[in-house]
């Protein structure tokens, strides 16, 4: 509705996981390093958590957009799915055609195509979303596939990305074998305050708005206030105030407007 009001291309503030709209604050930042750092370097299990809302996923596709085409890759979202079926996406995920079926013989297959590609030079990567949701036996199906490797490097590099259950699950003394093999773990903190006024304009100028539409300093205190810099609680609330200014038809966001969006939002 405010799209054309506010000569918006697109909405600026959708809580989807759109790469193309990926800020790079400190912790987001830094997340991205660890993640391209433990990929290139091959290091093999590698642990993403967060809050829900904090971009965790968001920034898992803003990963896969920068890998070059010597990386491939295989994604996996709400993986509520026994051990032989989530083997059955991953090969499918990574293009491999087979008629195999039993978990034995999709390793083998695996571990053949994740040879072969080795030998041309190219990288394999899993990324596995909400793995906190993952059963111990699906964890340990993760630690065996981080057993396929050479006498130098490993075949397939493991992205877990989870809320902070994650790390407690795999406490467990079950998995200390896994626990034990991730190289890399990185927990993403939502924006600091000072970050929150840029992260609200980087999203507004993709989506095409001019100068003319502007946030208050106070209204962005409030924004902060409430959503604790969480990116989705951020988009949700300013997503209502954009159509309350639209409704006002004003390009100015002022503390009230953002006042009266979160008590209807509470």
């Amino acid at each position: 509705m405010y799209k054309q009001f506010y000569s918006l291309k697109e909405n600026p503030f959708n809580v989807t996981s759109d790469p193309a709209f990926f800020f790079s604050s400190t912790h987001h930042r830094e997340a991205f390093s660890h993640l391209v750092y433990g990929v290139e370097q091959r290091k093999g299990i590698l642990i993403i958590t967060g809050e829900i809302g904090t971009g965790k996923t968001t920034l898992c596709r803003a990963l896969l957009n920068t890998l070059d085409s010597k990386t491939k890759t295989a994604f996996i979202l709400y993986p509520n799915f026994s051990e032989v079926q989530l083997l059955q996406l991953i090969v499918k995920d990574l293009g491999i055609v087979t008629k195999q079926k039993n978990k034995a013989a999709l390793i083998g297959v695996l571990n053949d195509f994740l040879m072969e590609e080795t030998k041309r030079g190219n990288n394999i990567v899993l990324i596995v979303d909400e793995a906190q949701n993952l059963k111990e036996s699906q964890l340990e199906q993760v630690r065996l596939l981080s057993n396929l490797e050479t006498e130098k490097e490993k075949l397939l590099q493991i992205i877990l990305v989870g809320q902070p259950e994650l790390m407690d699950k795999l406490k467990l003394p079950s998995l200390r074998q896994l626990n034990q093999r991730v190289c890399v773990r990185y927990h993403i903190l939502p924006l600091e305050k000072k970050e929150l006024e840029d992260y609200i304009y980087h999203r507004l100028k993709i989506a095409g708005a001019t100068d003319k539409l502007t946030f208050t300093q106070e209204a962005i205190g409030e924004i902060f206030l409430y959503s604790g810099g969480t990116p989705r609680l951020i988009n949700i609330i300013c997503d209502r105030a954009l159509l309350a200014g639209y409704v006002s038809e004003t390009f100015t966001i002022d503390y009230n407007v953002i006042k009266k969006c979160i008590e209807e939002i509470r």
